[in-house]
């Protein structure tokens, strides 16, 4: 579409979406309470986001495909119902197997939303302010993941139930899920030839996009990673109370907001591929720091930074991707959301290292994801 004006009451229900989008993020605080309500153990408890992540490597191409078929805003509202349902069974019944399923669904329903939003924003948004819109709905997502540890501890001090705040994310996906249904929203339709699975995997052979792809594995594992062992790791290492522990994830996505921002402006000047490298140099030589901490103060300081250096990594990555295969885009955008898949599969490895040694020895398994990025965008560089 070719609009001029700003249809606010269209665009509003889509940002919403991007809020909605923010619950994949409830992990961590799943993580730190499930294994202390059910005394798990670290590789167990970090089950919890592989729940939620390997429905990415599974699920977002062939939702892509069904999309092409309900069309975008049937596909969203699916999704935000889909995450409603998973986060109220286990506030209705609370048992680690239920909890399992919860952020399973929420993992479907993420995976869809993930999919769907973002082409629907750019539907209902002029054509000349789709990027700033894109932006801006990442700022809409950060806002979900800062308040959640906050939410969570709130209800736990309040009404000795953290789960509570499964209950009010879930109603607000219902809200959010129906105002848009309720809303007319005119669809846009690709006459491009639609990306398969066969047309994806296809692309893994060649070498560039195949290290990108990896690239945003490793990217979300150090997310997920961070988010689902960082309480631990400040409880136990540095002997900080389990509620400031908790809530010391917010300044990692404090950090991911201010650096979408700031991204932004300094793309204005520096190239994607130069911006890259400064980024992975930066999250590795933060990362290195976060996990020698000697106080908490320190620490949750490097956290904050670990989310500012990170935070244009993904975007950095996708585009470079597509501005060199920009007649493959479909495809390429599929793989990329398959990859986020890297929450699922490399937190239960830091889990089990935890397990077998200390929490300071699994977090070194972020330094390796680290180093690779590194590598990659040195890579990318050259090329």
């Amino acid at each position: 579409m070719n609009k001029t004006k700003l249809p606010v009451k269209l665009i509003t229900p889509v940002l919403l979406s991007f809020f909605v989008m923010s619950f994949c993020d409830l992990v961590g605080i799943g993580v730190d309470n499930a294994k202390a309500d059910f005394e798990l153990s670290n590789t167990l408890a970090q089950l919890i986001p592989m729940a939620v992540f390997a429905w990415f490597f599974i699920l977002s191409v062939p939702v892509g495909i069904i999309q092409d078929r309900i069309g975008k805003k049937n596909m969203l509202n699916i999704g935000m119902f889909l995450t409603a349902l998973g986060l109220i069974l286990p506030f209705l019944l609370y048992t680690f197997p239920v909890l399992l399923t919860g952020f399973a669904l929420l993992g479907i329903g993420n995976t869809i939303i993930q999919v769907s939003a973002n082409p629907l924003l750019i539907d209902v948004v002029p054509s000349n302010r789709s990027s700033s819109f894109l932006s801006f709905s990442q700022f809409v997502k950060s806002i979900g993941s800062m308040v959640a540890p906050f939410l969570a501890t709130f209800f736990t001090a309040q009404f000795g139930n953290w789960k509570i705040m499964l209950l009010v994310f879930g109603v607000l996906s219902i809200i959010s899920a129906l105002w848009l249904h309720f809303s007319k929203i005119e669809e846009t339709h690709s006459a491009e030839k639609k990306a398969t699975v066969a047309s994806c995997l296809k692309l893994l052979g060649t070498g560039y996009i195949a290290l990108m792809v990896l690239g945003i594995f490793v990217l979300v594992g150090i997310d997920v990673g961070i988010n689902s062992a960082s309480g631990q790791f400040l409880m136990e290492k540095l002997g900080m109370a389990a509620e400031p522990a908790k809530q010391g994830r917010s300044l990692y996505f404090f950090g991911k907001m201010l650096g979408t921002f700031l991204g932004a402006l300094v793309l204005i000047r520096f190239s994607g591929r130069k911006f890259l490298l400064g980024s992975s140099v930066a999250s590795l030589v933060i990362l290195v720091a976060f996990i020698l901490s000697p106080t908490p103060g320190i620490a949750l300081t490097l956290m904050f930074a670990t989310g500012l250096a990170a935070s244009n990594i993904f975007p950095l990555i996708f585009s470079l991707t597509i501005e060199k295969y920009g007649t493959r885009a479909n495809e390429i955008s599929g793989l990329m959301i398959m990859a986020v898949a890297g929450g699922a599969f490399i937190p239960p490895v830091i889990g089990k290292i935890t397990d077998l040694m200390n929490v300071t020895s699994g977090l070194f398994v972020l330094i390796v994801c680290a180093v690779y990025l590194l590598g990659l965008s040195v890579y990318v560089l050259r090329r």
